[in-house]
């Protein structure tokens, strides 16, 4: 079982990965959005692990929803309402249990997905961050480790792809041949969930 302590640190495990990579999905950012890719969920998950140790939330559920309410707050873009969503609809699905199984988790991830899409008017094809969220929350029904791998894996899947939706999409078939940003630090907030799930 999963409680308040390991989505704390899961939330802290992505802010020092979106920290140490931050320059990487800005240079990602830079030929197809606006070069802010990066520098914005910096801001955005900096301010997550503010506002968790501020006022730390009593459940997962809370946790989840503290983390979108903030980054929707924080992050420019599309990045931080797409985010935000994603988290805060997780959380609401975790409800206000003390404790979660793996199960549970990969249950409020895939509504969270699904909110996104729905968000987003994106599908996995788009060059999006779905293209990492969605075969790596399927994933997470093998394990955590899997679900990174997957995650990673639909994230490098999206360099030959043609972006349909978001800001790449006005590029055109110039957004050939760029790994997507949006799914790469995807990738990275499952690679935190993996490194903290042990």
């Amino acid at each position: 079982m999963r409680d308040t302590d390991f989505f704390r640190r899961w939330m802290a495990a992505a802010a020092a990965v979106v920290e140490r990579e931050a320059d990487r999905l800005t240079e990602l950012d830079s030929p197809i959005g606006d070069a802010d890719h990066g520098s914005n969920l910096m801001r955005g998950f900096t301010a997550v692990r503010a506002a968790l140790e501020a006022e730390p939330p009593a459940s997962p559920g809370a946790v989840l929803q503290l983390a979108g309410r903030t980054l929707i707050a924080t992050v420019g873009g599309a990045s931080g309402p797409l985010y935000g969503t994603l988290l805060r609809r997780a959380g609401k699905e975790l409800g206000d249990a003390a404790e979660v199984s793996d199960d549970d988790v990969r249950k409020a991830l895939y509504a969270g997905v699904g909110a996104v899409a729905q968000l987003g008017g994106a599908a996995p094809g788009d060059k999006t961050m779905l293209d990492a969220l969605v075969p790596g929350v399927a994933a997470l029904g093998t394990s955590y480790r899997a679900a990174a791998e997957a995650a990673d894996n639909g994230a490098q899947a999206t360099v030959p792809m043609l972006a349909r939706k978001g800001r790449a999409s006005y590029l055109g078939e110039r957004s050939i041949g760029h790994q997507d940003p949006g799914a790469t630090s995807s990738a990275l907030l499952l690679a935190a969930l993996a490194e903290v799930a042990g």
